[in-house]
């Protein structure tokens, strides 16, 4: 049941040393810093606040200064994130965002806050580039929706250069082996997770949302497509999602899983029947004690999605059939495999060692 609104009041925070404005919207609680550690300067910041948020209740659509950011977050999560193919990953990046953007309208977002923002984080660029293409998200998904009248751009770092890390076939065995050997409630799933992953490259969070329907033990075929609670196949995103045969190998590890099962409708990956919402990453989690078990450096769950891609290509295969299987919708992504082919630029190096 939603909490009672009590409208906006003032809240004093010790560790900022200054009053914030406190209220609730939708039944949850929401704040924004005064800037004021005297009470009468921050009554009065409170004051316009609620004058504000009287104007904009029958104003419709508001301008870029006139919208909190962290409202434009919680509209994205509320009415976006759930139906995404990653909701997630959104979710835990507007949890890193919403610190420091506490407070700021859209119009605060500039290419000088968000260097600052990715200063203050101190994460990886690849992890700042994803939250704040979150927070970009959000703000164009308001516009679409009605509630902002326009978007702000929001700047991002470069782009970091691809990864080529990919896993050898003792590597791999090696983290299986820690995989099984490692805590008791973790000796049943990851390793599943982490074969299903390196046979069919699927990303982490289609493995985690398989359910046992989406498997076909006597056809041999698993169908990864996202699918509603009465079963029915929903939209595809830029994230594409297929159905695949599986591989003989794979097909063993996943009928002693379907005899451990809880449930015909349960999920694959679980621990004693609970979803698992994440497996953690490389240095993280079940999959980096893992990693760091099996001595294994620079390695995290996209790196079995990697090594499926890297094996194929190494066995000879068809780039057109690797992106195939790993579900790829731009051909310029799969060609990052062609030089593990074993025929790489063969042709062009047959040219020049031809006489002519």
């Amino acid at each position: 049941m939603p909490r009672p609104n009590r409208g906006a009041y003032l809240k004093w925070i010790e560790e900022r040393g200054c009053f914030y404005i406190q209220w609730y919207e939708q039944g949850r609680p929401r704040k924004r810093s005064t800037g004021h550690a005297d009470v009468r300067d921050a009554e009065q910041a409170l004051a316009q606040f609620i004058a504000e948020r009287q104007r904009q209740r029958v104003s419709g659509p508001r301008e870029p200064s006139q919208l909190l950011v962290t409202d434009a977050l919680a509209y994205y999560v509320e009415h976006h994130a759930d139906t995404a193919a990653d909701p997630v990953r959104i979710k835990q990046a507007v949890k890193a965002l919403v610190p420091f953007w506490l407070g700021v309208m859209v119009d605060g977002i500039t290419k000088g806050t968000c260097q600052r923002y990715q200063k203050e984080r101190g994460k990886a660029v690849a992890t700042v580039r994803r939250e704040l293409s979150t927070m970009r998200a959000a703000i164009n998904y308001a516009h679409s929706e009605g509630v902002l009248t326009r978007p702000v751009p929001v700047w991002l770092p470069d782009k970091p250069d691809s990864k080529d890390r990919w896993l050898t076939r003792a590597e791999a065995a090696a983290l299986l082996n820690a995989a099984r050997t490692g805590r008791s409630d973790v000796r049943f799933y990851l390793p599943l997770f982490i074969v299903l992953g390196l046979y069919t490259g699927k990303r982490k969070q289609a493995i985690l949302d398989l359910r046992w329907p989406q498997v076909d033990l006597k056809n041999k075929l698993i169908d990864f497509r996202k699918h509603s609670d009465e079963g029915k196949v929903k939209g595809q995103t830029s994230k594409r999602r297929g159905r695949q045969p599986i591989p003989n190998r794979l097909l063993t590890f996943l009928r002693l899983a379907h005899k451990r099962r809880h449930g015909d409708l349960g999920y694959v990956i679980h621990d004693k029947g609970r979803r698992i919402i994440d497996i953690g990453d490389g240095k993280s989690g079940s999959f980096g004690t893992a990693c760091k078990n099996a001595k294994l450096s620079g390695v995290t769950p996209h790196t079995l999605r990697h090594t499926c891609g890297t094996w194929l290509a190494q066995k000879g295969v068809p780039l057109f059939q690797i992106g195939g299987w790993l579900d790829h919708s731009d051909s310029r992504t799969t060609e990052l495999y062609a030089h593990h082919h074993p025929d790489f630029q063969g042709e062009a190096l047959e040219a020049f060692n031809r006489r002519n």
